[in-house]
C-alpha cells in the first residue's frame, strides 16, 4: 500500500477513518471526520468517496457521512462473535425470562472486555454495558470472571502492566479479586460502576477447555440472589461451553 507523506499506509488511514465515529453517532459532517481520523479534508474526502464505492460508508442528508451496511454485514457474516452469540442466546434468554434483569455475554479484547451480546427490559436496573462497546477488566464482573480464568502467565502479564487512570484501586486490590475469582469460579463486583447494582458472571470454557467468554447478569444491590444465580450462571455457561465447536455450529 502506498504510503501518505506522513508515512502512513493506505490501511491505516481507512482503519483511523472507521475508527473515527464515535460511540452512539450513526454519521458525522466531513469535516469532522476528516478532524478526527487526522487527516486533511481532501485525503479524507477521497477516502470516503472510495469507500462509498464499496459501501462501506455511505453519504447521509445534509453532506454527513455513516457507516455502510455492508460493513455491518462482512463483520457479522462471519465473525467469530456469531458463533458464540448462537450458542449463548438460548440460555442468556432463559436467565432473562427468569430475571428480568440484564444478562451479558463479553469477550476479552486485551485489558479490555468486549460486549457482544446483551438482553435487557425497560425498567431493568442500570447497566453501562453495551453491544460493541468496552470496559476495562477490573470494573466489570464479566472482565474478572474471564481474566481469572486466563493461563498463570496472561495474568501476571495484565498484573504487570495494570494501571487504575481513576486511582480508585491497585494491583494488590486487583490480584486479590482475581485469586477470589479464580477459587470460587466466578466473579461478583458490588457498587463498582454503579453504587446500586451487582454485576456477577462465570466464565464459559470451550471444549478445548479455553475460558473464551463470560456470562453476567446485572441486578440491583438489594436484589442479588447469590445462591440462585450463581448455579444459573454456571449452569447456564457450560450449556454453551457444549455447543460450541459442536457439529453445525
Amino acid at each position: 500500500m502506498a504510503n501518505s507523506e506522513s508515512g502512513d499506509s493506505v490501511v491505516d488511514r481507512v482503519v483511523r477513518v472507521l475508527e473515527a465515529f464515535p460511540e452512539g453517532v450513526s454519521s458525522l459532517p466531513l469535516g469532522e471526520l476528516a478532524a478526527r481520523a487526522g487527516l486533511p479534508l481532501t485525503s479524507a474526502h477521497r477516502l470516503v468517496r472510495q469507500l462509498a464505492e464499496h459501501r462501506l460508508l455511505e453519504q447521509a442528508p445534509g453532506g454527513k457521512v455513516q457507516l455502510g451496511l455492508r460493513l455491518w454485514e462482512l463483520v457479522n457474516r462471519n465473525s467469530p462473535t456469531l458463533v458464540l452469540r448462537q450458542a449463548a442466546l438460548p440460555f442468556m434468554d432463559d436467565i432473562h425470562q427468569v430475571l428480568n434483569q440484564n444478562v451479558n455475554l463479553a469477550v476479552l479484547q486485551g485489558d479490555d472486555v468486549l460486549f457482544v451480546e446483551r438482553l435487557s427490559r425497560r425498567g431493568s436496573v442500570a447497566n453501562r454495558a453495551k453491544v460493541a462497546g468496552r470496559m476495562p477488566v477490573h470494573i466489570s464482573s464479566a472482565g474478572v470472571a474471564l481474566m481469572s480464568a486466563q493461563s498463570p502467565h496472561v495474568q501476571a502479564a495484565y498484573l504487570a502492566r495494570f494501571r487504575d487512570p481513576a486511582g480508585k484501586t491497585t494491583t494488590d486490590h486487583v490480584r486479590q479479586v482475581l485469586a477470589a475469582a479464580s477459587s470460587h469460579g466466578y466473579a461478583e463486583l458490588a457498587g463498582v460502576v454503579d453504587p446500586d447494582t451487582w454485576g456477577i458472571a462465570v466464565p464459559i470454557h470451550d471444549r478445548q477447555r479455553r475460558a473464551v467468554a463470560a456470562i453476567g447478569v446485572v441486578v440491583p444491590l438489594a436484589e442479588a440472589r447469590m445462591q440462585q444465580l450463581v448455579p444459573a450462571l454456571k449452569t447456564a455457561a457450560r450449556g454453551i461451553g457444549r455447543q460450541l465447536g459442536a457439529p453445525g455450529m
